[in-house]
């Protein structure tokens, strides 16, 4: 693959929760992402595109076409790309094991790191109880999730005007709420139960828009976040040490190119 001038070179990216085809999807942070950043293997860990979203009203502006295509795009120069899909695009678990334009969709996999670790790359939703069991009641929580956005959004508006940085309601919430802190503490348990049950050193899923990077339990538990609130993703490093990338906090306060150089000495 052809070296870009200023270009941010990574083994393996990982990405997930995008959400395209909603209006919460923080496309135009993602594409200058993907400008900075380029990987030899890409995994997309689920929710990629918001089918549940899609089904109820048609959204899908320029700036979500332009990841689409720049994905593509790297695909073409030799980046392999595997798509795990989530419970919002789960009508592509139809197509598993099938390769859609040199893009591999699978419903899990093993990667291993340079340096040796097995990791478990799964979207997640499969150990969340409400979204096994209780469908209709992830509807209502995916619209009572939607509204939050909605109201963040006006609210950071009016913050932006007042010269104050961004903040996430919903973020605020998940730490704050019992019940969500519980939820959280749940499903990063259950998915380090079952990289343990699968031999692996760790496991890198999303689902819960709620990124980490830690040791849980003996496992390396690893959560990529989302490009709804966070916008954040994990790469791993030539030597296999895996990063997390939090592009928002510094893309919200220097252009794409400073930020991109920022980050790269970070890495080093």
């Amino acid at each position: 693959m052809a070296q870009d001038l200023g270009l941010i070179r990574v083994r393996t990216l990982f990405l997930s929760d995008l959400h395209l085809g909603t209006r919460g999807c923080q496309a135009e942070q993602l594409l200058a992402f993907l400008k900075a950043y380029d990987a030899d293997t890409i995994y997309l860990v689920g929710d990629i595109v918001d089918g549940w979203r899609l089904k109820s009203g048609w959204y899908w502006p320029q700036a979500h076409n332009d990841v689409v295509q720049k994905l593509l795009r790297k695909v073409r120069k030799g980046t392999r790309l595997i798509y795990i899909p989530g419970n919002h695009d789960e009508f592509l678990r139809d197509y598993l094991g099938v390769h859609l334009g040199g893009i591999e969709l699978a419903d899990s996999a093993l990667h291993e790191t340079a340096d040796g670790r097995r990791y478990l790359v799964i979207h997640g939703d499969q150990f969340d109880l409400v979204v096994r069991h209780a469908r209709w009641l992830a509807l209502l929580g995916d619209g009572a999730y939607t509204l939050a956005l909605t109201f963040n959004t006006y609210l950071n508006v009016a913050r932006r005007r007042l010269g104050l940085t961004y903040w996430s309601l919903s973020s605020w919430a998940k730490l704050k709420v019992k019940n969500a802190v519980n939820y959280i503490g749940r499903f990063e348990e259950l998915l380090a139960a079952e990289a343990r049950r699968q031999e692996a050193d760790g496991v890198i899923c999303g689902h819960i828009h709620h990124a980490a990077l830690r040791d849980l339990s003996g496992v390396r538990y690893v959560n990529t976040g989302d490009w709804v609130e966070s916008c954040t993703a994990i790469v791993e490093h030539y030597d296999g040490t895996l990063e997390m990338i939090r592009w928002a906090e510094a893309h919200r306060t220097m252009p794409v190119p400073a930020a991109a150089a920022s980050l790269r000495s970070e890495a080093a």
